[in-house]
């Protein structure tokens, strides 16, 4: 592994979050930007090749050095590190309106949930999910709200792309393999991911709020 690659690496481990490509590219100020992004190629195919329990991953709008998953669930239950502290169904339904419609105000929020989303919407901001973006339009100009790149990391999402199409969600939700069933049949998936429980929040706020 060249120097690059080792000085990335050392910045990486030392950091609780992900570095954009432009930070890490500031530690070697020589150093053009094509050098960096193989010095992360390189650092990457490392811990691939090498089978390492660790991962350099691209998420949140930067690189971090992250635990394999299939390690995570040990490491917890061994309470080695602490294990993020899980959202409500009402926080989930929130968070999924706001991250598919945003820039939203609570007001757009609460009409689609059917219910008051003020102390929601005020945990969700204390937990750096979400912030505010901007002021709507009209009367009171209300505050709109829209997701962090702390969302992204803790979702593990590159970018919002990544969140399934609301009318790709029949198709994000089903298995590998999975055989058109007749409705009633239909079940959820057993290890639905955090992007899919998301996605499932929103449609059925979205069904609720259409009713």
């Amino acid at each position: 592994m060249n120097s690059l690659a080792k000085l990335l690496e050392a910045a990486l481990f030392a950091s609780p979050r992900p570095i954009p490509t432009e930070e890490l590219a500031a530690l070697d100020p020589e150093s053009s930007p094509a050098a960096v992004q193989s010095a992360l190629d390189e650092l990457r195919e490392h811990y691939d090749v090498d089978g390492h329990g660790v991962a350099l991953v691209d998420m949140g709008g930067g690189w971090q050095i992250l635990t394999r998953p299939e390690y995570t669930e040990a490491i917890e239950r061994a309470q080695m590190a602490a294990r993020p502290q899980r959202l409500s169904a009402a926080a989930l339904e929130t968070l999924a309106i706001i991250a598919y419609r945003q820039p939203i105000g609570r007001a757009e929020v609460a009409e689609i949930r059917g219910v008051d989303v003020g102390a929601v919407i005020k945990s969700l901001h204390e937990r750096g999910l979400i912030d505010v973006v901007g002021r709507a339009e009209g009367l009171g100009r209300p505050l709109l709200y829209g997701t962090t790149g702390s969302f992204l990391e803790q979702f593990g999402l590159r970018h919002l792309e990544e969140l399934p199409r609301v009318d790709e969600l029949a198709i994000a939700l089903r298995k590998p393999g999975y055989e058109e069933p007749a409705p009633a049949a239909v079940e959820p998936p057993a290890e639905a991911s955090i992007v899919e429980v998301l996605v499932e929040a929103v449609v059925e706020a979205e069904a609720a709020g259409a009713e």
